[in-house]
């Protein structure tokens, strides 16, 4: 999306730039745009650059929140409800249990099923063996459990059809675009100074970098963590508390069911099925910048020896990758916490003509995934009233794009020749679009194995988000299956040609490669560590592209193939990892 010039609308039209394009943001551009204002939105990176693509992916009934913070659980609730309407293609309701150990105190069960009951959360105690009979898995030590409605939900997929909705209705959608200043004229906001593409006129994807000045009637402060640096930009303090949680992603589901600890919130003390894999999550630590946080060994080891007691099993199974993110907490000045983990989820509108005597921005901070529609609802609320606009909010009644009119999943395999896992895969992603999408004439293989993802699927993605190939991986799941795009990601690059030039396809693949490396560092050890030696014998090697031949013929291969080993990290993951 090239740059353009945008200037205030007249005046019954009130321009609005969006900063943020995670959940938050982009509910925020599609509400704004649907009640018939202009919108722009900008992010710095991709479609759910920040802490919205790092999730664990539960869709919450609240229940987490149930016993510390109730008025974040009651959200969760109305909003679980929301989410299964206007996104089914987009969420699966596995259901959840919060199960209890031995060691686990029978009072901490009982405040929890209490409080499930006061947030009006459905909930059902069932005992061990009925828990071990829906998930055979389970620790045979596991006493009972407290049944709820949690689901899985595709967080990539949701924003993209967030932001599809948005364009229909509208709305100018710029990623790879940085906020460099806040534009104050006279003690007040009035637009926000932008840098398309790269830093330093570098071209990223065939895109050339340009500064533009983009002038609003208000500005949206909708960049979670991330929402202090551009209050900064103003001289406004928003004092957001970053906590850096950490996930790990395993090669199967080991479950199909959400299984929560019931004890008191910590640390590795949630399994969430998600797609074809199983999330485990997470920590819990305060971070100063949300942009320099990474994970270490041990927590990655943490998360599985402590989880393993939910799930022995775990022991034994492959680790894929992980990967970490933090959470955009939000502290009221009035109130003082040494402990981010006491700090609530719910979230916060800060009007700042209101709080700092400084017109034209509002900030949206803390909350949560599940939640972001009802964020979007209440400053798109506050925006309207700033403008005296009647309009009122229709996000939680009109389905999102490839949820329309979606309900049963369709057998595809002979309307278009696909073995039907794949057929049903590519539905599930694409909803109610399934028709528009794989009706081809041409030829249509798999180009994912591990996600079964088509090169139609591969096409429409390119189509919508150009040669960013992490933009496709968004779309589509292509590249996060097992192999972590180890058979697929030249495959990928391969359709970008000949609409894109050689440079563009080779910067896309490289970036994509590395994403894909970047969240397995410290999941290296066994069988992992071979599938790792795989792929860069793969890319590295026969496609040359780690561009060093002087490496070449000089590793030990063999030194990969001692076996599915279990102990972590070994020695040579370490190695491994600290070699890129």
């Amino acid at each position: 999306m090239g740059a353009k010039s945008v200037g205030t609308q007249m005046a019954s039209v009130p321009h609005i730039a969006v900063i943020g394009g995670g959940s938050t943001g982009i509910g925020i551009a599609r509400d704004l745009s649907m009640r018939g204002l202009d919108v722009t939105l900008v992010e710095q990176g991709n479609l759910t650059h920040g802490t919205t693509g790092r999730m664990h992916g539960l869709l919450h009934s609240g229940g987490r929140y149930a016993v510390s913070d109730q008025a974040s659980a009651t959200e969760c609730i109305e909003e679980n409800r929301v989410l299964r309407d206007i996104a089914s293609h987009c969420v699966e309701m596995t259901g959840g249990m919060f199960v209890k150990r031995p060691e686990d105190t029978e009072e901490y069960f009982q405040k929890k099923l209490s409080g499930c009951e006061a947030c009006n959360i459905p909930a059902a105690v069932i005992s061990g063996e009925r828990a071990r009979e829906r998930e055979p898995y389970l620790a045979k030590d596991i006493d009972k459990a407290i049944s709820v409605p949690d689901g899985a939900v595709d967080p990539f997929r949701l924003v993209v059809a967030n932001a599809a909705s948005a364009q229909q209705h509208g709305a100018r959608i710029e990623t790879h675009t940085e906020v460099t200043d806040l534009l104050v004229e006279d003690g007040e906001i009035v637009g926000i100074e932008v840098e398309h593409g790269a830093k330093s006129g570098e071209r990223v994807h065939g895109v050339q970098s340009g500064r533009e000045e983009i002038r609003a009637d208000h500005v949206v402060n909708a960049t979670g963590a991330w929402a202090g640096r551009i209050g900064n930009m103003a001289g406004l303090d928003i004092e957001v508390r970053p906590s850096k949680g950490v996930m790990t992603i395993m090669n199967v589901r080991q479950v199909d069911t959400v299984i929560n600890r019931c004890k008191p919130k910590g640390d590795a003390d949630i399994i969430v099925p998600h797609e074809t894999t199983a999330i485990l999550g997470t920590t819990d630590e305060e971070v100063e910048d949300p942009a320099d946080y990474p994970e270490e060994e041990w927590e990655v080891d943490h998360m599985i020896d402590t989880l393993k007691e939910l799930v022995p099993m775990l022991e034994e199974a492959r680790t894929i990758r992980s990967f970490w993110g933090v959470r955009p907490l939000y502290e009221p000045p009035d109130v003082g916490s040494d402990d981010p983990t006491d700090i609530t989820r719910d979230y916060f509108l800060l009007d700042h003509e209101e709080r700092d005597s400084v017109q034209g921005m509002t900030s949206i901070v803390g909350g949560k995934f599940t939640t972001y529609r009802m964020m979007g609802e209440e400053i798109a609320d506050h925006i309207v009233g700033k403008f005296g606009i009647d309009s009122e909010c229709r996000t939680a009644d009109v389905p999102l794009p490839g949820s329309d009119d979606f309900s049963v999943l369709r057998d595809y395999m002979d309307e278009f020749g696909l073995r039907s896992p794949i057929g049903r895969r590519s539905v599930e992603r694409l909803g109610s679009r399934a028709d528009e999408v794989l009706k081809t004439d041409e030829p249509n293989p798999v180009v994912c194995a591990c996600e079964g993802v088509t090169r139609a699927e591969v096409r429409d993605a390119i189509s919508q988000a150009g040669p960013d190939l992490n933009a496709t991986r968004i779309r589509t799941r292509a590249s996060m299956g097992n192999c972590q795009g180890g058979f697929c990601c030249h495959r990928l690059a391969n359709e970008l040609h000949p609409e894109h030039d050689e440079a563009t396809v080779r910067d896309s693949w490289d970036d994509l490669l590395q994403e894909r490396w970047k969240g397995q560092r410290h999941a290296l050890w066994g069988q992992q560590l071979q599938q790792a030696m795989i792929n860069y014998a793969l890319h590295a090697t026969t496609q040359n592209r780690d561009q060093d031949p002087a490496t070449h013929g000089s590793i030990d291969f063999a030194a990969f193939d001692s076996g599915p080993g279990t102990e972590r990290p070994s020695k040579i993951a370490t190695e491994a990892a600290d070699g890129d």
